[in-house]
């Protein structure tokens, strides 16, 4: 591959992916402007992610190709990013693959546990600060809230497909055996088959539900897994557009250096 032709396919794939990073700005700049506190808090992780890839491909007003340091400074970036691309979606996939759903008789949703779940999950889900937060964003959120106004019946609320998040905060495990009135309280008055503590730790109050429940985190865990398992997909993608480019960038130097040892 000829020095031209290597910075004119680079160039046209820089030039595309950099679209794709000021997509991910975009979006880093939605989340800072939204207010729900969650989403702030992955501003600064977006907006930065976006920031490097921007930063990595818009080499168009550089003259990479005539300089052999500043090519040199490019492949050595690139090598780095490709390595922390590749660490992190390592660890997604391994941090992901643990936990899984249980079917419930009579349900169209599952319910998920804590204990199925990868340890760092549990780590950073049993953190009492990390929880705190977690749960204001919850209340905030009025998932469990708006059940009453989706499903007006309680014939259609048991026969409705909940989110994990509905599933494991919003109501008391099916094990408790709790009769449930309508989509937003159960009958507490029953004596619990179970002695699950999560049995105990229900209530119908719209700012506690079963927001302290081991099933409400396993439900969090099972959202986060869901979310990493979409970043390391997304990581995958971006590692092969990347390596393409620290492929013709190695070709250029090469070519480069060619090229001068003949002069």
């Amino acid at each position: 591959m000829s020095t031209g032709v290597s910075t004119f396919v680079i160039r046209w794939i820089n030039l595309l992916t950099m679209f794709v990073a000021l997509g991910v700005i975009g979006f880093g700049v939605w989340i800072s402007t939204h207010h729900d506190g969650c989403r702030k808090s992955l501003t600064l992780p977006v907006l930065g992610l976006g920031a490097l890839i921007f930063v990595i491909t818009n080499d168009q007003r550089l003259d990479f190709w005539n300089n052999s340091i500043l090519l040199w400074m490019y492949l050595i970036m690139l090598c780095l990013t490709l390595l922390g691309i590749l660490v992190f979606t390592v660890l997604a996939f391994i941090i992901t693959n643990n936990g899984t759903g249980h079917n419930v008789a009579g349900l169209r949703f599952k319910e998920y546990r804590l204990q199925d779940y990868n340890k760092w999950f549990l780590k950073e889900l049993n953190n009492s600060h990390n929880w705190k937060r977690l749960q204001s964003c919850l209340v905030k959120a009025d998932d469990c809230s708006n059940l009453s106004k989706r499903y007006k019946t309680l014939k259609q609320y048991k026969s409705a497909k909940l989110t994990h998040i509905e599933a494991g905060c919003c109501r008391p495990p099916s094990q408790c055996g709790y009769p449930a009135v309508n989509a937003s309280y159960y009958d507490l008055s029953f004596h619990p088959v179970s002695p699950v503590k999560d049995c105990k730790l229900y209530k119908s109050s719209k700012a506690t539900k079963c927001y302290n429940c081991d099933s409400c985190k396993a439900a969090v865990a099972e959202y986060m897994k869901t979310e990493w398992r979409v970043v390391a997909i997304f990581n995958v993608v971006l590692f092969v557009v990347v390596s393409v480019i620290y492929f013709v960038g190695c070709c250029a130097r090469r070519n480069a250096a060619s090229s001068h040892s003949k002069c």
